[in-house]
């Protein structure tokens, strides 16, 4: 019999999930869209992101990110080959990084693959469906053939080649619409010459706007105008910081 995995976006999930729900349960706990991600192999990686992680968010140790990202990571590696696999993963640039990451981790695998998704994208994601909800959202999940654009967006988004990652979203736009809503989200958080990028910009625009630089009420008119991004209160902070330093 085919083993039932999912995969789910964080922690928040897991404790809202319903129950029952048959499968094991496997929970991602990374933010691959902050921070470096280029490596030669997972091993690299692991130790490029508990470095990076630590060094920028102090509450994180290195033995955590070890036992608890990393440790989750490797259970997808080791994901039996021909198993069904429902990947729980919203439509904002956050989860979306994830999402093709994993992807890539299951290139190989030959697995049956589908993709369980809000109906609507909204700042709340998952945290806006109760359990039966939930799993309504798995009746409607939509099947995943790993095509070589679909493994290429990591592969792009790691090495930074913005034009391929264009080129593969575009391509798959008339399936997943919501991938070219993130490639382009990211590809205007990227600073210019001219600006410091789309995040950093709003983030400038909303304490004009509300004359404020109050963290908790500049972060929630943040998550109001820019839910494709889907930052934690932890990477706005970052950006936030940068600002007012300058």
């Amino acid at each position: 019999m085919n083993k039932h995995i999912h995969i789910l976006n964080g922690d928040a999930l897991l404790s809202s999930f319903p129950k029952g729900i048959k499968g094991e349960r496997i929970v991602f706990r990374e933010c691959l869209v902050d921070g470096p991600v280029h490596s030669n192999s997972l091993e690299e990686l692991y130790k490029l992101r508990a470095k990076f992680l630590n060094k920028n968010y102090p509450a994180i140790s290195i033995e955590d990110y070890f036992n608890k990202s990393a440790r989750e990571i490797d259970r997808i590696n080791v994901i039996p080959k021909y198993s069904i696999i429902n990947l729980w993963f919203e439509d904002d640039l956050f989860c979306q990084v994830n999402f093709w990451f994993i992807l890539y981790l299951l290139k190989d695998k030959g697995c049956e693959t589908f993709l369980v998704r809000p109906k609507k994208h909204t700042q709340f994601g998952f945290g806006n469906y109760n359990s039966g909800e939930l799993t309504a959202l798995l009746k409607a999940k939509t099947s995943i053939f790993l095509t070589e654009d679909l493994i290429g967006l990591w592969t792009s988004y790691q090495q930074n080649k913005v034009n391929h990652l264009i080129t593969h979203a575009t391509t798959l736009n008339q399936e997943f619409p919501f991938i070219l809503n993130a490639v382009m989200a990211h590809v205007e958080r990227l600073p210019t010459i001219s600006s410091k990028g789309r995040p950093a910009e709003s983030l400038i625009n909303i304490m004009n706007d509300l004359n404020s630089t109050e963290f908790s009420i500049v972060f929630k008119e943040f998550c109001k105008r820019e839910p494709i991004y889907g930052f934690g209160d932890l990477q706005v902070k970052r950006i936030y910081n940068e600002i007012l330093k300058n």
